[in-house]
């Protein structure tokens, strides 16, 4: 149960590998809103459902993030239509971007896309990410750009995401956002965490001017990106982050694995 709304429990009615899909897009949603990057009931979290159909999970629309649990999650295709029986409805206009990266790229099992004060803060910047703290080093390397279209209604549009982001894991969506994929949650989940930390500390820094900032140089750089490669995220991510994540939640946001 989802605070105060009857849920029935979908766990023995869907596959394992669903079900798992379920309890971590859930667990997600639940730490969007723990550690404060949500936009009441908007943006999303996709995560798709292990099988040869295209079918994802997404959240129920008009639900905040810390009422979500696994079995209330949505089931939708790749055109956001429900293929599984809901009490629920969902915003299909909030899927497009979301089912752009998942058509394209095996990477992309997860995606993730917030609307944070500091993410829109430098995603209207000219010049974007810049390379001023060991944390925007850690992700520079793998981040692309995406320039504003409007509210992400029109289906063309899904082609130049997926053209923009190329083989990258971060996108910034410019004077939108941040979105990062993943090939399971706790990755692109950490991965968000170290891009909207960055954002942070860069609006930290330039409030003392841009003239006081020092930059990191592309030797230092080159460094960092070896050392904070795909494979050290995905196993920082799974072995050691997610776990403490969820335990986190288990005391301060129960109930996401219902």
């Amino acid at each position: 149960m989802a605070d105060g709304m009857q849920i029935t429990s979908l766990k023995g009615q869907v596959s394992e590998e669903e079900w798992n899909a379920r309890v971590d897009l859930a667990a997600m949603y639940r730490l969007t809103a723990l550690y404060g990057w949500t936009d009441m009931i908007f943006t999303h979290i996709s995560h798709r459902v292990p099988g040869p159909e295209h079918h994802f999970l997404i959240n129920p629309f008009g639900m905040h993030f810390d009422e979500i649990t696994a079995s209330s999650l949505v089931k939708i295709d790749l055109e956001g239509n429900i293929v599984q029986e809901s009490p629920y409805s969902v915003n299909a206009a909030g899927f497009t971007i979301h089912s752009a990266l998942h058509a394209n790229s095996e990477l992309a099992n997860v995606v993730m896309h917030v609307h944070t004060i500091d993410g829109v803060g430098v995603s209207a910047q000219e010049e974007g990410l810049l390379p001023i703290t060991q944390h925007a080093l850690q992700v520079i390397h793998d981040l692309a750009y995406h320039d504003y279209e409007g509210i992400a209604l029109d289906h063309d549009e899904r082609e130049r995401i997926v053209a923009d982001i190329g083989d990258k894991t971060m996108l910034i969506l410019r004077n939108h956002g941040t979105l990062t994929v993943g090939e399971t949650a706790a990755a692109c989940f950490l991965r968000m965490y170290y891009l909207e930390k960055a954002c942070s500390m860069q609006v930290a820094a330039l409030s003392g001017g841009r003239e006081n900032v020092k930059m990191l140089g592309q030797e230092v750089q080159d460094v960092v990106k070896s050392q904070f490669s795909t494979p050290t995220v995905n196993l920082v991510s799974t072995v050691l982050a997610w776990p403490g994540l969820l335990r986190q939640l288990d005391r301060e946001l129960p109930g996401y694995d219902a």
